[in-house]
């Protein structure tokens, strides 16, 4: 028998199997009965070209959805299945959700009205399970069913659902028809998607084996919903609309009940940091913009259709599978699906030319812009492999939706996000943390000034005092956020009197407060300055306004603690950035020479191991600065504190060499580990343990066409601690999205030839600027439930994401087989055999120049372009001329790719060599460099 329902079932199980009629291959598989159970009438099972279907015979709707086992080809030429497949549905779960109020794939959603009536009534398949009736199955259909009886008496359409088999894949359709005497508008329609996203009761290693998460590209009838395992590995299924099934809004599901107005709630499946929540598909929303969601702005224009007497509407999607995460847009385009790549991305600079880049099966008969103007679309040509090229540039500050309409009078949208060229949406950041979320503190009780606190947007005032009170204690992640852009702000783009600051914070508040300066705890980092001791304190300290009674509100011992691991590399951050501008720019910092910070960083590092010791085991976010410190340990020949800090490291890479997923954190199930643990097995040599963690990144940072979800590493319950509407949200650009793109962005200078890894990796850089407004403002993330759809008023913890932004912040030249020439983070043009890139990212100082391999990065000083004379090979570099701060140019270069062999590069004329790097003298006009092929070649070994 099949392993994939033999394993689950029982040996007894399939003693009641029995052949049913009709066609397709169906067997049932018996089970005691289940009081309100869905499969108390057993399950009917269906094989098709791409999928196992399970259906429960009771409901019609899915039990198990496997993708088929593998068959590699053995001698002879015979096919033998040898591994079972994927099953996509929590069946597992089954049992627990098999009553009243719990969706499954196949259950629908409605709100309708008939006409003359002006409310909405809510009807769902899920809130009152009774057996439906099986109907005669027509052509190409598995099964069809008649949902009257568990859609009500009292609805006013019938609910024909139908399993089927179109050119090879698995159809979900639903036929509306109008048996009465008066229109019915369809205000909503809703189909879940129920997968296995229920990490709750498991170990991460059976999670990443049995989980998956689901992303939405929200594109109307060019849009589709992936759903990629935690693994990274493939298959990966897609659902993509058929007919009559734009995918319009994309909603968190809520109890059965509630959607069908029921004032009695009670959440079935209660989301928890374990359980983002299921979603569903919505082809019509207009019933919900007019109530839960009125006055939010979505995605796409809200509609709904009218259903005429006699008349019917077939609403159907199909399921796709992919062989992998990154075969998702070919198998989007061979099921003649719209598929747009967006270069460098879907959030643009305003001085930056992108290009968009489409694959259809039908022609192009306009692109519309919403709102008029904002976006500047430009027809260029095609590939060399047929994709239409356009270039776009930003115009208008803020989203903009792009519309494309087909000939066949299908519609997608793509989501973009236009934001201020990098380098001045960066300096009104750090102009905003310095000012308008500067704390002088004086007279404050617990010591906090100077220093750059939180902020809420919405009251336009920092935040002084929250019963969460980490956030306003300048400590864990929402504390310590703001500071921390601050000081990889000043490593980005130093300006002198912000730096004057910043190292008045260190010495009047982050050393001797925030950090112990003395005695038994030295270097241990606080988890709060702020503390609820209303007994200790004068009248009035505490608002009195606010719930002093939650955990959160920790007392004055609570918030003196040491042991929290994450609280430091914050802290190291801070030491690291400060370090660097007063060795490369000098002049600058004048509160304590360069080795003074760097040893103080180096010390945070090892007192996290002695204070925090079980959770500094974990990968830590922003645990790539300690790397940074012990390069740089190295190259000022400090070896004993090096050799220190290195051992220390080890241990934990050792650590994690021998777990299959070494992702651990606080949380059960979390983003923020992979960065650091890549690093340091990448350091250290562990590369399969490396691309363990690449490919479990790749399964939550997806490539979708839309600025919010490209390159959005999964992020969903960081509200609850760090944002002003506190609640369990998909959020998008949270600080995931920066610190997951250090590892990506590293794995693609080692392997170009995966240009997937670019696109995500720069999604997630670039996503961390979009939470930074007009003025200046970051806020934590962006709220995506459809009731919200907004930045957070809280800056919360936006550091780390600023810190993963400004540790990959580059410029990238590739040249593409499919896309030819293209750029990320700067501007390309090609004059005959030269190429030319002028880079726009924030900082300036890093260039990866594809063909080349070569990966060069400047620790003082900007890069101006760069020019590659392709026949030749050369290159040429010009830098930026000198400022007050910046005399010297300090210039590295690495080949970094492995695998394939490259031309050895040589920098002409370096006045000399310190620490590692070239040194060249800036004057007033551009320095050029010249790097010519050495007639050697390099080539790094694949591991």
């Amino acid at each position: 028998m099949p392993s994939f329902l033999g394993w689950r079932l029982g040996a007894t199980a399939w003693l009641a199997l029995v052949l049913m009629p009709a066609g397709a291959q169906q067997e049932a598989a018996g089970r005691a009965p289940h009081p309100g159970a869905l499969f108390d009438q057993g399950l009917a099972r269906y094989q098709t070209p791409e999928l196992h279907l399970t259906l429960m015979k009771s409901s019609g709707t899915v039990a198990g959805l496997e993708s088929l086992p593998d068959e590699p080809a053995q001698p002879g030429g015979k096919g033998k299945r040898e591994t079972a497949g994927y099953d996509f549905t929590p069946f597992d779960l089954l049992a627990a959700r098999s009553v009243d109020g719990y969706f499954h794939l196949g259950d629908l959603n409605l709100r309708l009205r008939v006409a003359g009536n002006e409310h909405w009534r809510g009807f769902s398949t899920a809130a009152e399970r009774h057996p439906v009736v099986l109907l005669p199955a027509e052509k190409g259909e598995l099964e069809r069913e008649d949902l009257a009886p568990t859609l009500g008496p009292v609805i006013p359409l019938r609910v024909v659902r139908s399993w089927a088999v179109a050119d090879g894949h698995l159809a979900l359709r639903f036929t509306l028809s109008n048996p009465g005497n008066r229109a019915v508008e369809v205000g909503a329609l809703g189909i879940p998607l129920v997968f296995n996203s229920v990490i709750t009761g498991r170990s991460l290693e059976q999670a990443h084996r049995v989980c998956n998460f689901s992303d939405p590209s929200i594109s109307g009838d060019g849009g589709y919903v992936q759903v990629t395992r935690l693994d990274g590995h493939g298959p990966a299924l897609l659902v993509v609309p058929e007919v009559n099934a734009p995918l319009e809004a994309y909603r968190p599901l809520e109890d059965a009940r509630k959607a069908t107005g029921d004032p009695v709630f009670q959440e079935r499946t209660p989301r928890q940091q374990t359980f983002e929540g299921f979603y569903e598909w919505m082809t019509a929303s207009l019933a919900y913009q007019q109530n839960e969601w009125k006055g939010v702005e979505q995605w796409n224009p809200a509609t709904s259709f009218v259903i005429q007497p006699g008349e019917s509407r077939v609403i159907g999607v199909r399921f796709l599978v992919a062989p992998s995460i990154r075969g998702i847009e070919q198998t989007l385009a061979q099921a003649g699906r719209p598929v747009v790549v967006g270069i460098p991305g879907y959030v643009l600079p305003q001085d930056v030319k992108g290009d968009l880049l489409l694959k259809a099966a039908w022609a192009v008969k306009s692109i519309d812009v919403e709102p008029a103007g904002a976006l500047q679309v430009e027809q260029a040509g095609k590939t060399a492999h047929g994709w239409l090229r356009y270039s776009i540039r930003g115009v208008k500050w803020g989203s903009a939706r792009l519309r494309i309409v087909y000939a066949n009078g299908s519609q997608q949208t793509v989501h973009y996000r236009v934001i201020k060229p990098e380098a001045e949406t960066v300096d009104d950041l750090g102009q905003f943390l310095f000012t308008r979320q500067w704390y002088e503190g004086a007279g404050d009780p617990f010591h906090r000034g100077p220093s750059i606190m939180s902020y809420d947007r919405e009251r336009n005032q920092l935040v002084l005092q929250d019963t969460r009170v980490w956030i306003a204690g300048l400590s864990d992640e929402a504390g310590a956020g703001s500071w921390l852009a601050g000081a990889m702000k000043e490593f980005a783009r130093p300006q002198r009197e912000q730096v004057e600051k910043l190292e008045r914070f260190v010495d009047g508040v982050l050393w001797g407060g925030l950090q112990v300066s003395e005695g038994n705890q030295k270097y241990g980092v606080r988890r709060s300055l702020f503390y609820y001791a209303p007994e200790k304190m004068p009248a009035g300290t505490y608002d009195a306004a606010l719930d002093w009674s939650t955990w959160s509100s920790w007392k004055k011992d609570d918030a003196q603690g040491v042991w929290r691991s994450y609280n430091y590399p914050h802290v190291v951050a801070a030491y690291w950035a400060l370090y660097r501008i007063a060795r490369y720019h000098p002049g600058m910092v004048t509160h304590h020479d360069a080795q003074w910070y760097l040893r103080q960083a180096e010390e945070t590092i090892l007192a996290m191991m002695r204070f925090a010791e079980g959770q500094a085991m974990l990968g830590q976010m922003e645990g790539s600065v300690f790397l940074g410190v012990l390069q740089d340990l190295r190259d000022e020949k400090m070896d004993a504190e090096a050799g220190r800090l290195e051992a220390a490291m080890r241990k934990r890479a050792e650590a994690w060499k021998a777990e299959p997923y070494p992702f651990g954190s606080e949380m059960a199930w979390d983003s923020t580990g992979q960065e650091e643990v890549y690093m340091w097995c990448q350091a250290f040599g562990l590369d399969k343990k490396a691309q363990v963690t690449i490919d479990a990144i790749t399964g939550y940072m997806p490539a979708i066409p839309h600025w919010g979800y490209n390159g959005n590493a999964r992020r969903y319950w960081d509200f609850l601690y760090g944002g002003k509407y506190p609640r369990l949200e998909r959020q998008l650009h949270h600080y995931g999205s920066g610190v997951n793109a250090i590892p990506v962005l590293d794995s693609y200078r080692r392997h170009p030839e995966d240009l997937y890894l670019l696109r995500i990796g720069y999604g997630g850089n670039m996503g961390a600027l979009t939470g930074i407004d007009q003025e200046g403002f970051a806020s934590a993330a962006f709220h995506s439930y459809p009731d919200r759809m907004a930045f957070d008023p809280y800056s919360g913890d936006y550091g780390p994401n600023f810190f993963g932004h400004v540790w990959t912040a580059g410029s990238y030249l590739v040249n593409d087989p499919e896309f030819g020439w293209i750029a990320f983070g700067g501007n390309v043009e090609v004059a005959g055999d030269v190429v030319t890139m002028e880079p726009r990212d924030s900082m300036r100082q890093r260039v990866y120049v594809e063909p080349l391999g070569a990966w060069l990065t400047l620790d003082a000083g900007r890069f101006a372009r760069v020019q590659l004379h392709m026949k030749s090979g050369e290159l040429d570099v010009e830098l930026e001329p000198s400022d007050r701060f910046t005399p010297k140019a300090y210039l590295r270069m690495e080949q970094t790719a492995v695998g394939k062999p490259y031309p050895q590069l040589a920098p002409g004329k370096p006045e000399a060599r310190e620490r590692g790097a070239y040194v060249y003298t800036l004057g007033t006009t551009n320095t050029r460099i010249h790097f010519a092929p050495s007639g050697n070649q390099v080539t790094k070994e694949k591991p």
